[in-house]
């Protein structure tokens, strides 16, 4: 027969309360020290399996996410944003976004930090328990065209919207055809009031290379739009200043030499 401890143990384990399990014996040994009542013991023990299941859900959401782990608000450098956008990122990080059913839309040349804010935001997100999808656009457009094949684009595009945020990154670098368009804007119109994060080196008058019809350009960024913030993301190219850094000074040698 098993003792009563390894019963304890199933039982916490059946009913789903695994902190409970691990942590039972040594509280209960404080409280034994301490003259705790049983309501004392209990106190922090259920304090902490809401906290412990947060993080583990966290955890599930943050894998899930496909988020780069090295695009943080923590290093992101905020001096390299233009002012206006600088005050930005935290309000968009508080979840208000998911909730109204909200879009970001970051627009600039290479290299000005677009895909580390929309990062950054789909982080903080994740750590507010949202579940969020970061993907490159080419990526999640090559999947779709393979649901639609395989007569799973429906099925797909169901999974897509269990996601509270999808952040879909470098969308101005697909030049999609008529098949790749249409999935595309599929994806759109299935999102619409829901939340999406899209970075894009192509301003809105420029996206008839990625939809090819006038009319389903205009529609597509309709859809955007209605609820959105957008942010322009100016000035110099944040990696070729870090190259320069990283590349050795010139000796005044060699710039005689030039």
């Amino acid at each position: 027969m098993s003792s009563p401890e390894a019963s304890l143990q199933l039982m916490l384990r059946t009913l789903k309360l695994p902190s409970f399990a691990s942590n039972h014996e040594e509280i209960g040994a404080q409280a034994e020290r301490h003259g705790w009542t049983f309501g004392q013991a209990l106190r922090p023990l259920c304090e902490l399996e809401p906290h412990d299941r947060r993080e583990r859900r966290i955890g599930r959401l943050m894998k899930a996410s496909g988020l780069p782990s090295d695009k943080t608000l923590a290093t992101l450098d905020e001096t390299k944003l233009p002012q206006k956008v600088r005050r930005q990122p935290p309000a968009l990080c508080e979840g208000g976004i998911a909730e109204r059913g909200e879009n970001v839309l970051l627009f600039g040349l290479p290299g000005r930090g677009k895909s580390h804010v929309a990062s950054a935001i789909g982080r903080e997100l994740v750590l507010r328990g949202r579940s969020v999808l970061f993907t490159a656009t080419r990526t999640i457009v090559e999947k779709l065209l393979v649901a639609r094949r395989e007569l799973e684009l429906d099925r797909m595009l169901r999974r897509l919207d269990g996601f509270d945020v999808v952040v879909l990154d470098d969308i101005g670098y697909v030049q999609q055809d008529r098949d790749e368009m249409e999935v595309f804007f599929t994806l759109f119109a299935q999102r619409y009031e829901r939340s999406v994060v899209i970075t894009s080196n192509l301003v809105f008058s420029q996206w008839d290379r990625i939809f090819k019809d006038p009319m389903t350009t205009a529609a597509a960024i309709d859809r955007l739009v209605h609820h959105a913030t957008i942010l322009e993301l100016t000035g110099p190219s944040h990696r070729s200043e870090e190259a320069k850094k990283r590349s050795p000074k010139r000796t005044r040698e060699e710039d005689d030499a030039t």
